[in-house]
């Protein structure tokens, strides 16, 4: 880089980039930052993370299957410590959708990262109509936040980005416990 102020017009192009969503996936891949911030774009998205920090902000890079070197990972702005539920609302989740997404993932991280889909539909199906169930997980998969291969289930893309899955499950064992005592 050749100076402060180059850095910081670097930095303001990749934050534009990040934030004005072109595709139906959010953030931008590695490759389209290094075309258009430069070959340094990974030093000018530690520049940025640090002054989105104090904003609650972060960037993350996330592999998505088969990718292996940040010019293909994909990039996102995803917030730092997490969102109040009635924020989470107002972006336009629903209480419900959000209860199947969190056992969702806190029950496939618990079974090594991947279970079969009939299995989840099953512990879903008992707290929610079949109906809702299926359609809830066809959007989660649509928006990457679970992935279904086959008959497989997994942790999409956005799933590892967006949520702390040790937190989550941190907060179903204190959950379970409190409710046994």
């Amino acid at each position: 880089m050749k100076s402060r102020r180059d850095l910081e017009e670097r930095a303001r192009r990749a934050l534009q980039l990040l934030l004005l969503q072109r595709h139906r996936k959010p953030g931008v891949k590695g490759w389209e930052l290094k075309r258009s911030v430069g070959k340094n774009y990974l030093r000018v998205l530690e520049y940025l993370n640090e002054i989105i920090d104090s904003y609650g902000l972060h960037v993350r890079m996330v592999y998505e299957e088969g990718e292996t070197t940040p010019d293909q990972a994909r990039f996102l702005i995803t917030v730092k410590d997490g969102i109040r539920m009635s924020e989470a609302i107002s972006a336009g989740w629903r209480i419900d959708e959000l209860a199947i997404l969190a056992a969702s993932v806190a029950y496939i991280a618990s079974r090594q990262g991947s279970i079969s889909s009939r299995e989840l539909i099953r512990l879903l199906e008992v707290k929610f109509p079949s109906w809702f169930v299926e359609a809830t997980l066809r959007r989660l998969v649509r928006y990457g936040y679970l992935e279904r291969d086959g008959d497989t289930m997994r942790i999409g893309w956005r799933g590892k980005a967006e949520i702390d899955v040790s937190k989550l499950l941190e907060l179903m064992i204190k959950m379970d416990v409190e409710s046994e005592g």
